[in-house]
Parts: structure tokens; sequence; C-alpha cells
């Protein structure tokens, strides 16, 4: 079979997919998920841009190959997924999900990174990323991982899954436990009424749209609900309001 016979086959098996993803899941072909994609990997980045193309559930609103292309873009795009290299080159990752986490902390990040140590790991879910992909051993979909972000999943490459289990101790695992009991601070009506539209899916311009307020003052809400609830995400705010009964 020809190269180019093979590569129109298989993206055509990616786009006839999406039609069997469940419509009460985010991420539809009228109403694709939006990825920032940054990475100064050229060869790698088109590898990824090239499979969200051809995703019907994702669009790929920009792209970037370093950590000040990178800035501009965040500040520029509306987005829900960031897929993030951690070593750019001119600046880190890490300093790019901090970033974002502070204007559109309502999107999620993605890492996509060789660098495969446990700390590099924690150290970006701290920062608020939900997904850790390992390029030298990431056998899954770039754009299934996307899916799974922005509908409350996390997407780790398994391998690094199981070691970042094997790291866990009994310590973490009683400061979790002391986090989870300690009481909350009162979300306002205004923040409760945000974090349900939040966990209806809706992105920041679409809830400024719905209560007739600008997306500033959505992101300003949203930062409040992180801290009342002392979470870094959107999914972890959902699952923590909704375990506790305050959605």
């Amino acid at each position: 079979m020809r190269r180019e016979n093979r590569g129109a086959i298989q993206q055509f098996a990616l786009r006839s997919d999406s039609s069997l993803w469940p419509n009460f899941l985010n991420g539809q072909p009228g109403q694709p998920v939006r990825v920032l994609l940054v990475d100064d990997d050229p060869h790698f980045r088109r590898v990824i841009a090239q499979e969200l193309v051809a995703d019907l559930r994702v669009s790929l609103v920009a792209q970037g190959g370093s950590a000040r292309e990178g800035r501009r873009l965040i500040a520029l795009h509306e987005f829900d997924v960031m897929m993030i290299d951690l070593n750019l080159g001119d600046g880190s990752g890490f300093d790019l999900i901090d970033y974002m986490k502070s204007i559109r902390p309502a999107a999620e990040a993605v890492v996509i990174s060789a660098m495969e140590d446990e700390q590099h790991a924690l150290h970006a879910f701290e920062l608020g990323a939900t997904g850790y992909l390992l390029k030298n051993s990431w056998f899954g979909n770039f754009s299934q991982a996307v899916l799974q972000v922005v509908n409350g999943g996390a997407s780790i490459t398994p391998n690094l899954a199981r070691r970042l289990l094997l790291k866990l101790d009994h310590a973490q695992g009683d400061a979790q436990m002391i986090r989870v009991s300690s009481k909350p601070d009162k979300l306002s009506d205004r923040e409760k009424e945000v974090l349900r539209m939040v966990a209806n899916g809706y992105t920041s311009a679409e809830i400024g749209a719905r209560l007739t307020i600008s997306c500033q003052t959505v992101n300003s809400h949203i930062k409040n609900i992180y801290r009342k609830l002392q979470v870094r995400t959107r999914a972890q705010a959902v699952s923590f309001a909704g375990a506790r009964g305050l959605l």
C-alpha cells in the first residue's frame, strides 16, 4: 500500500472514531476542544499537530516553538488545553504553566516532555497540570489525552504513572487526608454559580456571556474558588465541591 494511501486511511479512521464519542462529553465535532501547542522541537510539534488536526473533536488554535512565543499565544488566544514541553530552550515550561494558570485558570495543561523523573512530573502537577506524557514512551493518542483532561480526568504515560504510585508514601497520604478533612472557606452565591457552570463545561468567555460579566471577572471568581477550596485545577474544584455538596 502506498504511503499516502496509508496516511489517508489513518486520517479517515481518526475522523470516523470521533463520531463515536458520547454526546454528553466535552469535545464534539461541532464544538471541538481548543488546544494551544508549545514545543521547541519542530518535528515533534508537527507530529502532534497533524494528529490533533485529524480529530474533529479537537481544534488546534495556535502553536509556538519558544517560551516567549508561548506567553504571547497564551495571552492572545482563548483555549481549553495547553500542550507544553518543559524544556523550551529560551525558558521553562513550568513557568508557562504557572503563567497560564494566572490568567486562564480554567484551562488545562498537559505536559509532553522527554524528562522522565518523578520530580518534574510532581512539580508540573503542583502547578496545576492534569497530564504528563513522555515523548519516548507515549503509545496512545494525543487528542485522546486532551479529551480526557477536559472531561475531568488525567492523562499520564502508564510507566510514569506506575512510578509515581510507587513513590507515594504514607506521609503524603496523611497530608492528603488532613487537607480533605479540613473545612473549606465558604463560597459566595456568585462563586457557586460560576463553579456550577464550570462543572457543566462552559469556558470563561461563555460563563461571562451568560452572566453578563467580563471574562476577567469570571477568571477572578475562579481564582477565588481555587483559593478557597485549596485546589489548582478545574477538575479538582468540581470534584472537591461536588463531594461536599457545595454545588
